[in-house]
């Protein structure tokens, strides 16, 4: 495999972009456009950690293999659609999915490890993907009815054959009969997948590894056993593919040694309409979901925030913070799930008048630059200034209260904290 250049997206929207890449240049680095995708970049100079520049702080950039972008775009649901990340962790292509859906749209993500959720998480409430919930569960035994989803994304885990260059003990480690639990599981997810895709609905089954064993003999599996149809993937501009492993098979995707990128496979599958589903029990809607319904206006600090422009759906207090519930979300969830919504700050104080505390990130609260708002605005184009933030220096402000939204020459960064006339990172 040639060598792999260190790739990343933009997270932000088309107009924004020229903002994203000023602050990155501003700092010193350099990148091209990667022509698979419009937010998709290949660093080509890298004068100290990506991971420590100011768009990535803010959360305006994630740092991705650029073969690891392919499975949702492969997927492509439409702004507004629904759909069910059955693996998430740690949240790459769960973001990715959020940008493409947009507000009107909901990413369900699941992940079933207690240490890689709270990566996901964490990760979603860095890059402000206030239209995605998570549930910590089995993937084989999601407690959706079946029939209940159009679109459905399964990277599931397998033996990362494809990432030898940062796991080159990876082959060593899963071969022979060491990768049967992963086959397996691998199989059952894609059953779990059929039996939650409505007729007419798509699922994208991704690996990272080369093994045939999980890949191609697992579409040819899928298409016998389950009775789904391969759905032909366009090959995408900037990568190489090579020939699948197995005849019958045109339209899935295998990166070849020879490309830019990590190896990847990819499989996109329909479910006939009309056909007889596996075996499975629907579950009761949730009757009340837990903690109490909220107004962020009726909270002390909770006045400077801008609801509208959050999607549709409501802010609910539990456990002293405040989550956003997609209304999708909760038209989707069922009463066996546990589940969360998206964190949009804390709620802190008792009595007749506790305060909101936005995150620093949530962005989804802020007005856009020059919209009326009870909330003071500060935008800058001063790189400098911003750096001095996550160095503990302060940017000056005038008399007044609550927390300032920050802005980079009008694009949306997060919110500051007011100790008299400073204004602090709230980070």
């Amino acid at each position: 495999m040639n060598e792999v250049r260190r790739s990343f997206r933009l997270v932000c929207s088309l107009e924004d972009v020229p903002h994203v890449e000023g602050m990155l240049r501003a700092q010193g680095f350099s990148f091209e456009p990667d022509p698979f995708h419009p937010l998709a970049r290949l660093l080509t100079d890298e004068p100290f950690p990506l991971g420590t520049s100011l768009a990535a702080r803010f959360g305006r950039l994630y740092i991705q293999d650029r073969s690891s972008m392919l499975p949702p775009i492969a997927l492509a649901p439409p702004a507004g659609a629904a759909v069910l990340d059955m693996c998430a962790a740690p949240g790459s292509k769960t973001s990715l999915l959020s940008t493409m859906v947009g507000d009107a749209g909901l990413v369900f993500a699941n992940e079933p490890s207690a240490d890689r959720i709270g990566v996901l998480r964490a990760n979603l409430k860095k890059l402000c993907a206030a239209n995605t919930v998570t549930v910590r569960g089995i993937g084989q035994d999601l407690a959706f009815p079946a029939r209940s989803w159009d679109y459905i994304q399964l990277d599931p885990p397998c033996s990362g054959w494809g990432t030898l260059d940062r796991n080159p003990k990876a082959r060593e480690l899963w071969s022979g009969k060491r990768v049967t639990p992963l086959v397996e599981m691998q199989k059952a997810l894609l059953e779990k997948a059929t039996d939650l895709l409505r007729p007419g609905g798509r699922v994208l089954y991704s690996t990272c590894t080369t093994n045939m064993e999980e890949n191609e003999e697992q579409v040819r599996w899928a298409m016998d056993s389950l009775g789904l149809r391969l759905d032909p993937i366009e090959p995408f501009e900037g990568f190489v593919f090579s020939e699948p492993l197995l005849p019958g098979l045109d339209g899935v995707l295998r990166v070849a040694d020879e490309s830019e990128g990590q190896g990847f496979f990819l499989a996109r599958f329909r479910k006939p309409d009309g056909k007889m589903d596996i075996a499975g029990k629907g579950c009761a809607q949730k009757a009340q979901l837990p903690g109490e319904k909220i107004a962020l206006g009726s909270l002390r600090g909770g006045e400077w925030m801008t609801e509208e422009s959050l999607p549709p759906g409501v802010v609910r207090h539990l456990g002293g913070k405040a989550y956003f519930i997609h209304a999708k979300a909760m038209a989707l969830a069922c009463g066996k799930m546990r589940w969360q919504g998206f964190p949009l700050g804390k709620i802190v104080g008792r009595g007749k008048s506790p305060a909101f505390k936005p995150e620093a990130l949530a962005r989804c609260l802020m007005p856009c630059f020059g919209q009326e708002s009870m909330a003071e605005q500060f935008s800058t184009d001063d790189v400098s200034a911003l750096e001095g933030l996550f160095a503990g220096r302060a940017l000056p402000g005038g008399p007044g209260k609550g927390a300032v939204a920050l802005y980079y020459k009008g694009m949306k960064l997060g919110w500051l904290n007011r100790k008299g006339s400073r204004l602090l990172w709230f980070g």
